[in-house]
């Protein structure tokens, strides 16, 4: 199956970001700490060019803690400034401010020569659907400023939310890019749902689910599911479709019901701290 997801509104999206790009001084970009490189736009880097930037991991607590710290190094390493945070909970979402102070430091000086003070710092929150970009922005401003969702593509127009008198933050809708080169790339988007279920094979993607997590994380599904691991990750399905009551009339097995359950408790954390790539893999 083709993991590709890029409908009309991305294109204006992508064109107004194009435009907002010149009133802010830096660009936060979001990106989803279970798949993180998978994650980012490459287009956002074009279109952030010669502005400052912070990379932000989001839903870490989702995430293998192993994994977070790994790949927080890697990023910075590559000469950005990076953090993990649970914007959910406010996890880590303190350390913001100073790296904003940070990324802008020649910026405020430069301002500061001219004699400009007290002019606010301007930030676009960039990311791809669903990493939760409306959700950080609320808990960094400690206010409901963002309208928040559950499912890629809540975000469709630009908002502005004054954190203080000292900055602000535009908050952009999630846009991807229009093809994915890496078939895995859209599909480790696809398990963490930053692409729409409703145009995805559900089974198929539990099937490489099950099998990456037999390969990465073993055990993981006997414990969460109490069936055995072996044979075809079919097989797999239709015992945790068993093991779970995911039934057909009759009853037999329903393996579509099966693939969301197993996907959606995948995605609420419930099988456990899990991430989709390696940095390990990336540095080589």
């Amino acid at each position: 199956m083709d993991y590709q997801w890029y409908p009309g509104h991305m294109t204006r999206a992508k064109r107004q970001m194009q435009e907002d790009i010149r009133l802010v001084d830096l660009v936060i970009e979001l990106t989803d700490a279970r798949a993180p490189l998978s994650g980012r736009n490459p287009d956002i880097d074009s279109l952030a060019a010669g502005k400052s930037r912070i990379l932000v991991l989001n839903k870490s607590d989702l995430s293998d803690p192993d994994q977070n710290r790994t790949w927080t190094a890697y990023f910075r390493r590559k000469g950005l400034i990076a953090c993990e945070v649970n914007a959910r909970s406010g996890g880590g979402i303190r350390q913001i401010r100073p790296m904003i102070q940070e990324a802008c430091r020649e910026k405020i000086e430069r301002d500061r020569k001219r004699g400009i003070v007290n002019r606010p710092l301007r930030a676009m929150i960039a990311g791809i659907p669903n990493v939760g970009k409306s959700t950080f922005i609320n808990s960094f401003a400690r206010k409901s400023a963002a309208k928040t969702g559950n499912k890629p593509g809540v975000t469709r127009g630009r908002q502005w939310i004054s954190v203080d008198k000292s900055l602000q933050l535009l908050d952009t809708p999630g846009i991807l890019w229009p093809k994915f080169d890496d078939r895995e790339v859209g599909i480790r988007l696809a398990a963490i749902g930053c692409i729409r279920d409703e145009i995805l094979n559900s089974q198929e993607l539990a099937v490489w689910l099950i099998g990456f997590l037999r390969s990465e994380y073993p055990g993981i599904l006997e414990e969460r599911f109490g069936v055995p691991a072996e044979g075809t990750g079919s097989d797999v399905l239709l015992r945790i479709a068993e093991a779970r009551k995911c039934l057909k009339p009759g009853p037999e097995p329903d393996p579509e019901k099966a693939a969301q359950l197993l996907l959606d408790e995948f995605r609420a954390g419930k099988l456990g701290r899990l991430t989709l790539e390696d940095a390990r893999q990336a540095e080589g």
